[in-house]
């Protein structure tokens, strides 16, 4: 298991199209992938379980991932997320 704090940068959070962005990049791998945000757990491999947890801009999430090849899906994730997520 690895996991890493990051910083939302979206302006205006992760809505729709970000979330998005992100689900489709975290279905690329096969590890577990999760993130924790006050308190709750996540699917990053879910639309609605990105949105349900009405993420802003400037919040910190912690990504969590679990399997054969959770370094890459980590690092994939963190640049996509620091690179704006499309926006």
């Amino acid at each position: 298991m690895v996991s890493q704090k990051v910083t939302i940068k979206n302006p205006t959070g992760l809505h729709l199209r970000p979330a998005g962005i992100l689900c489709k990049e975290a279905m690329q791998f096969k590890a577990h992938i999760t993130f924790l945000y006050r308190g709750n757990i996540a699917n990053a491999k879910s639309v609605l379980s990105v949105l349900g947890a009405c993420i802003k801009s400037g919040d910190e999430i912690e990504l969590v991932c679990e399997g054969e090849d959770e370094t890459e899906a980590l690092a994939a994730l963190v640049t996509a997320i620091e690179n704006g997520l499309g926006e």
